[in-house]
């Protein structure tokens, strides 16, 4: 985290609308990295990773979808990877020893595909990406298994926690980080965090363009860095009305906030499978934007937590009274949207966050749907590209010892 968290200035808080996303990310970034990086390289570094818009599309008066999903790797992800990983090239540079920059990312769907992307052919780095066995969508492993050059994937036969832990271990031990160097690619660097501030600063200067200023955004989270990002702007002084975190059955923070226990869980598979963390790495990062205050947290956020029958109703809900298609994760922060308009009366506008797009769920959709979503060329350019994936368990012994081969 930031020692301190700098506060950008009302004059362009409030004539934002008058920014593009390139312009309104550089102001941002700026502000949280100060001299590391000289301000003309770091404008060139953000210019070339955010080349592609996030919009916001009004579903009704009160109702609207910020897209996230029009980078590379077709998740929000690719704000943090494409960034993050200019970052680490930038800073690799500098090095004078030329020594390899490994790069290690636990992935439960889209983290990975947004992380091969980013990072693939930048020299200089090797990427190896977990992910749990059976757990993500045929699109996603295409994604992670497909690219090859300097990205390498490992299929866990665990769970996402599992695949987590063991690039949380690797971190910690002294003896590997002593011959590999080694940088994460997850949420828990706050170099991923960053630039996931862009798309909240930019969504509100669309609504200001509209004549809009009192915004709720409704998050998809599983590992909570998407609405940790949220909140990092909101504590930059971005003005948000609320906060809503929408969860599928992975309720650990939702329970917290209702009986103040933090109880982590295994994770539970469900449709919304970027979501299925039980002990979400960015809560920790949160409480301390908070000053370990959850009394002062809710005053900001409300959680929701929803099945996958009510996934599958609110995909029916969003297509027959929009038109509109939305990802298993989208569709849980709509419900969220619509839980808090009837508890909370006001003139405000819902936003709620489309994460992926809808191409990468096949199975979720009837065959109506499916006739509707334009597959983008990307996803056809991996269908006919062989497979490379290593299989190990969850134990970290064998892991370490494939690291080192």
């Amino acid at each position: 985290m930031p020692h301190e968290i700098p506060l950008l200035k009302a004059d362009f808080i409030n004539n934002m609308d008058q920014f593009t996303l390139p312009e309104i990310a550089f102001e941002v970034a700026k502000h949280l990295i100060g001299d590391d990086i000289p301000a003309d390289e770091l404008k060139v570094l953000v210019e070339e990773a955010i080349d592609f818009e996030a919009p916001i599309v009004s579903l009704d008066a009160r109702t609207a979808v910020l897209e996230l999903f029009h980078g590379p790797s077709l998740a929000f992800k690719d704000f943090g990877a494409r960034f993050m990983s200019r970052v680490m090239g930038y800073f690799s540079k500098t090095e004078e020893n030329g020594q390899l920059l490994d790069v290690l990312v636990a992935t439960s769907g889209d983290t990975g595909g947004a992380v091969a992307l980013g990072f693939l052919g930048v020299p200089g780095t090797r990427v190896t990406i977990l992910y749990p066995k059976g757990k993500v969508s045929p699109i996603q492993e295409q994604q992670l298994t497909r690219n090859g050059q300097n990205i390498r994937a490992i299929e866990i036969d665990g769970t996402f926690d599992d695949c987590q832990a063991l690039v949380k271990e690797a971190f910690n031990d002294a003896e590997l980080t002593k011959i590999l160097r080694l940088t994460s690619a997850n949420s828990i660097n706050i170099a991923r965090l960053i630039p996931q501030t862009f798309y909240y600063f930019n969504a509100y200067a669309q609504m200001l363009r509209k004549g809009i200023k009192d915004i709720v955004f409704s998050v998809p989270s599983g590992n909570f860095g998407n609405i940790g990002a949220g909140l990092l702007a909101y504590k930059m002084g971005l003005p948000v009305k609320q906060f809503l975190a929408a969860t599928n059955v992975n309720d650990t923070v939702p329970r917290f906030l209702k009986n103040g226990k933090y109880e982590p869980k295994p994770s539970i598979q469900t449709l919304s499978n970027a979501m299925d963390v039980g002990n979400p790495s960015n809560w920790v990062r949160i409480m301390n934007l908070f000053g370990e205050d959850s009394e002062l947290l809710k005053e900001k956020v409300t959680a929701y937590t929803y099945t996958d029958a009510d996934t599958r109703k609110a995909i029916d809900t969003i297509y027959d009274k929009y038109n509109y298609i939305a990802c298993p994760h989208t569709a849980i922060a709509y419900l969220a949207t619509e839980a808090y308009k009837t508890e909370e009366a006001g003139d405000y506008t819902t936003v709620f966050l489309s994460t992926a797009h809808p191409c990468k769920f096949p199975d979720v959709f009837s065959e109506k749907k499916l006739a509707a979503i334009s597959i983008p060329t990307q996803v056809k350019d991996l269908e006919n590209r062989p497979s490379q994936k290593e299989k190990l368990g969850i134990d970290y012994i064998d892991f370490k010892k494939w690291l080192l081969f």
